[in-house]
């Protein structure tokens, strides 16, 4: 087993994350909170459930820990149709049903194989786990596809971070089977009977799961995880430093020029929120803030002019009663 010692330090704090995929290039901040969250799911050898307000930045934290850590980041989006067998592999009924109409008919082109094998797609977790055995599987898949974003020069002994979000909109089942799979560091691929290994040199993949508390997840799932809160500061004065520090990271143009305009932002935002609390209607918080910044930037001009006629748009999403 990895010692203590061994495992990522995330020493670098204001990390630059690249854009990949459908995600845009942006910033995080790790604070000691997180980072003892991740070291301690790693050494324990479980998932990382992540709960909390929205945009505090769930999802990103494991974009941010593949960064860090130089490793590969694997991610699904989880609904209320997900299964768990869908994070391991997918079967294209539909697809070799069509096939075996088209061949029926007459004069109808008969596919090369309807072999079960040629309809199955490798997951994410197929790919965290053996990632040369996904490539060949994805190579047969008589749709093709295309193979996961790494960073350069990675190869599959750096290992992977798992991103599952939003995992309670998920039945109970998705949960339970993804623990099994990840406890086993195995699982089966039914259409073909082809049974997937964690390589020997491959480290078990960081997996990182977010949840949004819309559904209470089984006490078997949650009692397997280590659990992150991660929360806005409740006191004004924190608040607004908490949000200015992060608007200077992101936004480092519009700091320099006005500094100020990032205070008065984190201020109003601050008295919206509590507007919100006491209305009991939805309260918003750093994605608002962070997405004024961005407009305020764009626009240019007087920012403080900007400031004072957009926020609304931004800061207060229910009607006023």
């Amino acid at each position: 087993m990895e010692s203590l010692m061994n495992l990522p330090a995330y020493e670098q704090r204001e990390l630059v994350l690249p854009a990949i995929g459908a995600w845009p290039e942006s910033w995080h901040i790790f604070d000691d909170q997180q980072v003892r969250a991740l070291r301690a799911a790693e050494a324990a050898g479980r998932p990382l459930l992540v709960q909390g307000d929205p945009g505090t930045g769930k999802s990103q934290l494991a974009q941010a820990a593949a960064v860090a850590t130089e490793r590969a980041l694997l991610s699904v989006v989880v609904d209320a149709r997900s299964e768990a067998h869908e994070l391991m592999w997918r079967f294209d009924a539909v697809a070799r049903l069509a096939d075996a109409h088209l061949a029926a008919l007459p004069g109808g082109k008969a596919p090369r194989s309807l072999r079960p094998v040629r309809y199955v797609e490798p997951g994410p977790l197929w790919w965290a786990f053996d990632w040369p055995g996904a490539a060949r599987q994805l190579k047969a898949n008589r749709c093709g596809g295309g193979k996961p974003q790494v960073p350069q020069g990675w190869h599959p002994d750096k290992g992977s971070v798992l991103l599952i979000d939003e995992i309670d909109k998920a039945e109970s089942d998705l949960p339970n089977g993804l623990l099994e799979a990840l406890g086993n560091g195995r699982f089966t691929v039914t259409p073909t009977g082809t049974v997937v290994e964690r390589a020997d040199k491959v480290p078990p993949p960081l997996v990182i799961v977010t949840t949004n508390d819309e559904r209470e997840l089984p006490a078997a799932f949650l009692r397997r995880c280590v659990v992150l809160t991660l929360a806005l500061p409740k006191k004004p004065d924190e608040l607004i430093s908490f949000l200015v520090e992060r608007g200077r990271i992101h936004f480092p143009a519009l700091h320099a020029a006005n500094a100020g305009v990032l205070s008065d932002a984190a201020a109003k935002l601050v008295e919206d929120r509590s507007a919100a609390e006491r209305a009991g209607v939805y309260v918003p918080g750093l994605a608002e803030y962070l997405d004024l910044l961005r407009v305020l930037q764009r626009i240019g001009g007087d920012a403080g002019v900007q400031l004072a006629e957009l926020n609304h748009f931004f800061y207060q999403k229910q009607p006023e009663a």
